[in-house]
This record gives structure tokens, sequence and C-alpha cells, in this order.
């Protein structure tokens, strides 16, 4: 039962983060994730700091609104500071992770935060973590419910969005030209990163968010250049690496989030190599 749940909460971050990671990935933002998974550690103190507990609940309204903070900062450096995107993500999301580094060195004492544990994450304590309804009734782990409405609700976003999203990533200038609001779009997909990032790095810790928004989204483009194909696959190749990731981890007893991560660049790998065979014969 521990595998299971520990696989079902891998899967369910991987799918929620697979389908919002094939727009970035085609709209060219994928180190975005990078730089929200490593800027909310700020966030996350100064909530402990205003609330002096360590309730989920304000943690995740600092976390959240230090990644949105960063996405206007990223954005306001590149179209008002002239400075190329890659450029702009970089100069954000290092000082404010360097920040948040200052601030538990600092209040080393006060907080119970390992930052090693921010990073790498430790999904397999998920399943210890769980929802008691009514303070007996064991509803299993609650990153299992938390994924779960979260995948709800993406899937919503993009059922709703589909033609803006579709319309926005292959090409924001027609997209304005017929009277979308881009930005808007712009803001709205990266809200939703923003609060994805935010909800599963306690659970899977940021090197493995980055590597679920960015591998199997990146992975599926190798392989289609439709929208709806790319999603699928996508999706596929996410609980793909969850699965065989956890059982990499059990095979070498190593950490679950550093297998299944191995296991989305050994998939990238696979399928850059059946790209490539695929167009020397067409």
């Amino acid at each position: 039962m521990f595998a299971f749940w520990t696989i079902l909460v891998a899967s369910l971050t991987a799918v929620t983060c697979a389908l919002l990671g094939c727009y970035l990935v085609l709209r060219k933002m994928a180190m975005v994730s990078d730089a929200i998974s490593h800027s909310i550690l700020p966030g996350i103190l100064v909530a402990f700091f205003i609330t002096g507990s360590r309730d989920s609940t304000a943690m995740l309204i600092g976390a959240g609104f230090l990644g949105l903070l960063t996405t206007i900062i990223i954005e306001f450096l590149h179209r008002k500071g002239n400075l190329q995107s890659d450029a702009a993500i970089g100069v954000t999301f290092t000082a404010l992770f360097a920040l948040g580094v200052i601030l538990v060195s600092a209040f080393a004492e006060q907080i119970d935060l390992d930052t090693d544990c921010v990073l790498y994450g430790e999904i397999a304590y998920t399943p210890l973590d769980v929802w008691l309804l009514g303070g007996t009734t064991n509803m299993g782990p609650k990153a299992v419910w938390t994924m779960t409405i979260l995948l709800l609700m993406v899937l919503l976003f993009i059922y709703l969005g589909y033609k803006e999203l579709l319309l926005t990533s292959f090409d924001s200038a027609f997209a304005s030209a017929i009277g979308l609001r881009t930005m808007l779009w712009h803001y709205l997909l990266v809200g939703a990163v923003s609060m994805t990032t935010v909800a599963a790095f306690e659970s899977v810790g940021a090197i493995l968010v980055v590597a679920l928004l960015i591998c199997p989204a990146a992975t599926a483009y190798l392989l289609s250049s439709r929208l709806p194909v790319m999603l699928g696959l996508a999706t596929c190749f996410g609980v793909f690496l969850a699965i065989s990731g956890y059982y990499l981890a059990v095979w070498i007893d190593g950490s679950i989030a550093g297998a299944m991560s191995t296991m989305a660049g050994v998939l990238f790998v696979v399928a850059l190599g059946v790209s490539k065979v695929i167009k020397s014969n067409s």
C-alpha cells in the first residue's frame, strides 16, 4: 500500500505538471518553472514569520504570492529592462532563492526547515501525512487529495481556454490581431504553473517539480507537433516516469525523486533517438 500511495502521488503530480509543461515548452518558457520552484522559498519563510506557525495553508499562500511575483518581475525585466528572457529568469530566481537561503541560515533556530528537503523533497514520506476526517477516519495521504483537486482544476482550465491557449502559444501575434488578450492568458498560465509548483514542491521537491514540468512535455514535443497528441503523450510519459522511477529507486536503494528525474532524462534521450530515426526515414 505504501508503494501504491507514493506512485499515485507521483503520477498525479506528473500528469498535472506535464499538461502545463506542454504550453511552457511551446512558448519557450520552460525555465520559468525552475525560477518559480526556487524563488518560492522566501514566501514560505515570510508566511512563517507572519503567522508564527508551519500551517500548510499559510505557507502555500506565501509561496503562491512569491511565485506570481517572480513571474511579474521576470516579465518586467524582460519588457521594461530590455533583458533577454533567459537573463531575466536567471537574475530573478537566483536573487530570490539566495534571499530564502539567507533567511533560513539567519533564523535557523526559529525555523524547522531544511533547504536540502526543499530542493530534493521526500516523496516517500507523503503516505505518512494522512487526512483524518473527524479525527478518526483515514482518508489517505493529504497529497493525493491536493494533487487530485489541482489536476481537475488544470484540466478545467485547459478545457475552457483550449482555443485561447492554443493560439497564444503557437502564434501570439495572430492571437493579438484577432482580439485575444495575450498577456491575460500569459498570466493565467503562469498563475496555474505557480499554483502547481507550490502545491507539488512540498512532496516532491523543487528539482523533481522542474523535471516533471519540462521533461515529459519536451519529450512529447520531439514526437509530435500537434497539441492534442502532445498533451496525450506528455501525460503518458509522466505516469511512466513516476512508476519506473519509483522501482528504479527501490532497486538501487536511492532517492525516489532523483530516480524519477533520471528516468525523465532517459525517456527524453530515447525519444530523441526515435525522432532522429523517423526524420531520417521520412
